[in-house]
């Protein structure tokens, strides 16, 4: 087998990760520029490296189901790596919010607003369909065992509940007899992904309470849990300030306050992340893989869920604390990034 079949036949669905990560880094950039100047250079250049990086990962996922449809297949029914087919989608929507929140600083608003509604469609579609189809292929999986239970279970209701965060900036650009409708639609989609992730969240507490420590190669996917937290808060957010047009000015306040609770959870767990992350560090157990990115994409949305939170309430010891989150992931990525691309060079992935 030569090495461009190897590459294809070996490409893990949790490649888009790296769209996600990266996405939400140049989201983050763009925020918190208004402390760094330069941050918005970066933000933009990030925007444009994450189309082609999305572009160039968009080649060997799609021949993999062409080519090797039953290795495909057989990695969807798997209870882990299942989970890790809707990085797809979520990089989809991902793009769709960079474009929307920094592309239209600096292109054609109409030519921004095209582009992310066919990224914000296509990550509505697959999300949809692996939100359904990932879940009842645990149930009528009768040997999922609870060891395999972990936060990558996560990512199917992630993809829901980033719906909103582009699709939300979205209603205004649709024709006026669809905004109130997909405005409902985006509420349903939070709803479904929020409420299927707490269900989760209580399995998954119970494996980490009940079972043995995650293995280090897992280990990253404990940072997954504020993914639902910090885009949960952002598309409440978003959600809050598209329905005051409808249903009148009071909406917002009452979102703002849910997604401060919200918002408030993510707390607790990035303390318990950032410990369980040096635990493994001490065991010397955990190993670079791409389940590294999962470090990226969670902190990053609720980094932004910050921002935007202390925006809201005018609290400068919040915006800082959100500043210093904004530093820590800009070092992860960093590394994660460089250490991605020495694997690539290495082919360790395939």
């Amino acid at each position: 087998m030569n090495k461009i079949s190897l590459i294809i036949k070996n490409f893990a669905p949790s490649w888009f990760a790296s769209v996600m990560g990266t996405g939400i880094v140049a989201i983050t950039s763009f925020f918190y520029s208004r402390h760094w100047a330069w941050l918005q250079d970066l933000s933009v250049a990030l925007l444009v490296f994450n189309l082609l990086l999305f572009g160039v990962l968009l080649v060997p996922w799609l021949l993999r189901i062409v080519c090797y449809p039953g290795e495909s297949v057989r990695n969807l029914r798997e209870p882990v790596t299942g989970q890790f087919y809707a990085t797809m989608p979520i990089a989809c929507l991902v793009l769709a919010a960079d474009l929307l929140i920094i592309g239209v600083q600096h292109l054609d608003t109409g030519l921004v607003v095209h582009l992310a509604k066919g990224f914000w469609v296509t990550g509505v579609v697959l999300a949809l369909v692996l939100a359904v189809a990932t879940p009842l292929l645990n149930f009528v999986n009768r040997e999922v065992k609870l060891e395999q239970v972990n936060p990558a279970w996560f990512m199917p209701p992630v993809s829901l509940i980033v719906i909103p965060v582009p699709g939300a900036r979205l209603i205004s650009y649709w024709p006026d007899g669809w905004q109130q409708l997909l405005l409902v639609f985006n509420y349903v989609s939070w709803s479904g992904g929020f409420f299927l992730f707490l269900f989760l969240e209580a399995i998954c507490l119970y494996r980490f309470f009940c079972r043995p420590p995650l293995p280090g190669p897992l280990a990253p996917t404990a940072w997954i849990n504020l993914g639902p937290i910090g885009v949960g808060t952002i598309a409440l957010f978003n959600l809050g300030a598209a329905s005051a047009p409808f249903w009148g000015g009071q909406v917002l306040p009452m979102i703002s306050l849910l997604a401060l609770l919200l918002w408030g959870f993510g707390f607790w767990w990035l303390i318990c992340a950032l410990v369980l992350t040096i635990y493994y560090i001490r065991q010397g157990s955990l190993p670079f893989s791409l389940a590294w990115w999962a470090f990226t994409f969670p902190l990053g949305a609720y980094t932004a869920a910050t921002y935007l939170i202390a925006s809201y309430i005018k609290l400068p010891a919040i915006d800082l604390y959100g500043f210093i989150c904004y530093l820590l992931l800009l070092a992860i990525w960093s590394v994660v990034m460089v250490r991605t691309v020495l694997g690539l060079i290495k082919m360790e992935f395939f």
